[in-house]
């Protein structure tokens, strides 16, 4: 018994050979979300889209399974090497074998003409088993045919239109799609040089071959498809038409393979590969999410193709990659953990909660938690490579396969063995993380955090504090509460998040660092959701360049200035005084439209935009960890958010990728202290010229962008004039 599935191709751009779809019978019943699968593949002349969706179960006897194989391992046998090596000795001691169970089975359709199965085209792989000729007494184009010399014997013509032949003086194979009635041996073949030589010389002269049957009209072969990776975004080589690369062939020089078969069989089985490469991927993410989900007490439903994108890298060179959701989940770890940790030790200072933190989240730690769980094994780091895939029901190739336990009831089986760098495996534990809080919600998110060992809780813990001031001797609090549109409900939280460490008295025994450590980790993941929800189809890692653009010291510290929020802060520090005077100065010159992004080209003190965190943090605590609410607050000062469109590179990684396109060698920054500043030197070579840039700035991350700023201009005005 089989479970048939109809894998439907449908052509999102013209070409002369039309696709047809595929079936795919299997042993065993797909899940549910793969069983309606949908994606595109990446065609050089457009997209062709895929579509599954079961048919029904049906009994094959032995005999057709036997030939479905055959079938299926001399197309895509013929099809993945493009030649014939060591076919005929396969097929020869071809047998039906005891591994049913782990077999699956493709085969054309012919559903357009009412046959799910086209059973005569999966007969053509017996062409050479059978004595045709002795049995084809009745053709039906009797008018048209006429009986031939090939390798094969003698055989009607009809025969060997529609028929893959193998022509061994040249080792190739093709696809005869007609009879040249017009043309024979004796007729003038042009030359690439643009000479004329009749086909029986150019074969003498070329393979030393006398031709016998010079009467006899040529047959017109097209060359087989390459197979290619049709799931690369980075494939490059161009497929040319098949009315460019049409052959006229003597049939006595033809060994007929298979007939009848058509050339669009040949198209449609070139995208097999892929398509099964994408569905064994789904398997295999089935596979992990099952044994994520066993045992588990809450019940969770994510659908399989977001595990599929948390397992899958961006070495895999597909649409698909974990970059988006790695960072999704990083910033949901981050959240979780500091806030765990700061209702957990409510007495600590801010360094201990971010080394705990650090230790939490650290790389180290997900990889060692990831292994734990058999992740390695799950993850997809390489491009997929056609030519190593497994021929389904082909054993004569030499695979390795390594049984490997999942849980009690389920194995997998694996091919070889290879590294994953711990660095991979910690970002699919963050993206596993972010499948499941993007699907299932914060509750899912808890749940596998819980399920790979990492313990938190969202419970609303009260805030243990000995604050005995009253908030309207330090601050003008109608104003603050105005500009946060939030009323607080314990004040001395907003004088324990606007309170510089210069600043602490009897009684406010606290700066605002432990408010800061909170609100950094509670912004963070509230503006990578937001980034992540609204902007769902852009290409992956694309959130991770908006998330960097928005949520960091720069942007918080000229979002408090816009707003004047350092007109609040308590401190007693002429230099904090100093500090905070220049850079409000500086801002007040600037022409900025926006907050966000690396358009400022000064330092700004680092409480300007901590103080946006701890206020962040102080909202988050006084309404009861309600995460909506400080968004609510906190996303007017950030305003206007950043956008897809008016999102723009870090000058350093625009350079990075600039010169990467262009191959020009960039040099290791040089970084320096002069008179308390930071220097950074950079250097680029380009076309033997020398692009140098050094900087100064009160921090090395400010130099560094403005090096890095400067050398882009230069550089792009030296390419546009060449």
């Amino acid at each position: 018994m089989y479970h048939h599935y109809l894998i439907e191709l449908k052509q999102n751009f013209y070409y002369d050979v039309p696709v047809h779809d595929i079936v795919l019978a299997m042993r065993t019943e797909l899940e549910p979300d793969i069983a309606n699968l949908n994606f595109d593949l990446e065609v050089d002349r457009g997209r062709l889209t895929v579509n599954l969706k079961h048919v029904g179960v049906m009994e094959l006897t032995p005999e057709q399974v036997l030939t479905a194989r055959r079938f299926q391992i001399t197309l895509l046998r013929v099809l993945i090497e493009r030649g014939m090596k060591k076919l005929m000795k396969i097929l020869d001691g071809f047998q039906l074998g005891n591994n049913l169970e782990m077999d699956y089975l493709l085969l054309p359709s012919n559903s357009s003409h009412g046959q799910l199965i086209d059973w005569k085209c999966v007969e053509s792989a017996l062409f050479s088993c059978n004595n045709v000729l002795k049995n084809h007494t009745n053709c039906s184009m009797k008018a048209n045919a006429r009986v031939v010399q090939t390798k094969s014997g003698l055989l009607c013509t009809c025969m060997i239109r529609n028929s893959l032949v193998y022509t061994p003086h040249n080792g190739h194979t093709y696809c005869v799609t007609g009879i040249l009635e017009h043309l024979d041996a004796n007729s003038l073949l042009r030359l690439r040089d643009g000479t004329d030589i009749v086909y029986k010389k150019y074969y003498e002269r070329r393979y030393g071959i006398q031709l016998c049957f010079d009467q006899q009209a040529l047959l017109n072969g097209k060359h087989i498809f390459t197979v290619q990776n049709y799931l690369s975004k980075c494939r490059r080589k161009k497929e040319k038409a098949p009315s460019n690369i049409s052959v006229e062939l003597p049939p006595e020089l033809c060994h007929v393979i298979m007939s009848p078969i058509s050339l669009s069989t040949f198209y449609s089985f070139a995208f097999v590969p892929s398509i099964m490469h994408r569905l064994q991927s789904l398997l295999l993410a089935v596979n992990l999410k099952k044994m994520l989900l066993d045992h588990c007490t809450q019940k969770v439903d994510i659908p399989t193709i977001k595990v599929f994108e948390a397992i899958t890298t961006r070495n895999c060179q597909e649409s698909y990659h974990l970059e988006s959701l790695a960072t999704l989940g990083d910033s949901f770890l981050k959240y979780a953990a500091s806030q765990q940790l700061f209702k957990t030790f409510q007495n600590n200072q801010e360094g201990f909660l971010s080394y705990e933190k650090g230790r939490i989240i650290s790389n180290v730690t997900l990889c060692k938690l990831g292994c734990n769980h058999k992740l390695p094994g799950f993850i997809r780091t390489e491009v997929f490579d056609t030519k190593s895939w497994m021929i389904p029901g082909d054993n004569s190739r030499s695979y390795v396969l390594n049984e490997e336990p999942l849980s009690d009831t389920r194995n997998v089986y694996v091919v070889g063995r290879r590294k994953v760098k711990g660095k991979t495996v910690a970002d699919a534990v963050e993206a596993l993380i972010g499948a499941f809080l993007s699907t299932g919600g914060q509750n899912a998110g808890l749940v596998f955090l819980d399920r790979i060992g990492v313990k938190v809780d969202f419970l609303n813990v009260p805030y243990d504090r000995q604050f005995q001031v009253k908030a309207e001797r330090l601050l003008d609090l109608c104003h603050l509460e105005s500009l946060l549109n939030y009323s607080f409900h314990d004040p001395s939280l907003l004088v324990e998040a606007l309170t510089h460490e210069s600043y602490i008295l009897p009684e406010i025994p606290r700066c605002y660092e432990r408010l800061e450590f909170l609100g950094d980790a509670v912004l963070d993941y509230l503006i990578t959701l937001y980034l992540f929800n609204k902007y769902p189809g852009l290409s992956p890692g694309y959130l991770t360049d908006m998330r960097s653009a928005s949520v960091n010291n720069d942007c918080y510290a000229q979002s408090s200035v816009k707003h004047g929020l350092h007109k609040h802060i308590l401190y007693d520090s002429q230099e904090l005084r100093q500090q905070i005077t220049i850079a409000v100065d500086n801002f007040e010159k600037l022409s900025l439209q926006s907050t966000f992004g690396w358009e400022s080209e000064s330092s700004f003190p680092k409480i300007l935009g901590n103080i946006v965190e701890s206020l962040a943090g102080a909202i988050f605590i006084d309404s009861g960890y309600n995460k909506e609410i400080v968004f609510q607050s906190i996303s007017p000062l950030l305003e206007p958010l950043i956008t897809s469109e008016t999102m723009k590179l870090h000058p350093a990684r625009e350079l990075i990728e600039f010169c990467q396109k262009e191959h020009f060698n960039m040099k290791e920054l040089v970084l320096s202290q002069i008179d308390g500043m930071s220097s950074i030197t950079l250097e680029v070579e380009a076309k033997g010229r020398l692009f140098k840039q050094t900087s100064l700035a009160f921090d090395k991350k400010t130099a560094k962008k403005l090096a890095c700023k400067e050398v882009l201009r230069s550089l792009k005005e030296s390419t546009s004039r060449t």
